[in-house]
């Protein structure tokens, strides 16, 4: 949703990702460019090109090889964890930098119904993969193994269909 939301307020828009192979279901949802983390090249040609990251990893990470990437005055916003990081945050590329580091969560209800009035006039909806009930261990499995790529949603008609 991030995707669609930035290249839908006019960004452009660059996904950061750990997995090789993404590139095209990232530039069907707005990418405008690929960098892949795990690539020290691709990090470093990287480097002060950023104002804003959004980081919505929903786990404990380690932040600083994306610090470099920031422009002077960017500011990098976690937005999908919650938590001490791990390893401890180097502030001396911050403090040097002109850079930062903030944090935001889900806006009230007046904010969410902007976004999804944004939303409706822009024709953005999000990508889901949907379940039956009964798979719900499963789903559930492949989660914890991360192999999951858009949200699951429970088709509740399986919900009287107890086969």
């Amino acid at each position: 949703m991030a995707l669609k939301l930035s290249k839908a307020l006019g960004a452009e828009v660059t996904l950061f990702t750990r997995s090789p192979g993404k590139e095209a279901d990232a530039r069907r949802l707005g990418a405008d460019h690929i960098v892949l983390s795990s690539d020290a090249a691709q990090m470093q040609a990287s480097a002060g090109s950023f104002d804003l990251i959004i980081d919505t990893v929903p786990y404990v990470h380690d932040l600083n090889p994306y610090v470099p990437t920031l422009a002077t005055d960017g500011t990098l916003v976690l937005v999908g964890y919650l938590g001490p990081l791990e390893p401890m945050l180097n502030t001396a590329p911050l403090v040097l930098g002109r850079k930062a580091v903030a944090g935001s969560l889900i806006g009230g209800i007046a904010e969410t119904q902007e976004m999804l009035d944004f939303c409706g006039l822009h024709g953005i909806t999000a990508d889901i993969e949907p379940i039956r009930i009964q798979d719900i261990n499963t789903a559930f499995a492949r989660m914890q193994r991360s192999e999951v790529k858009y949200r699951f949603v429970i088709d509740m008609a399986s919900l009287n269909n107890t086969a």
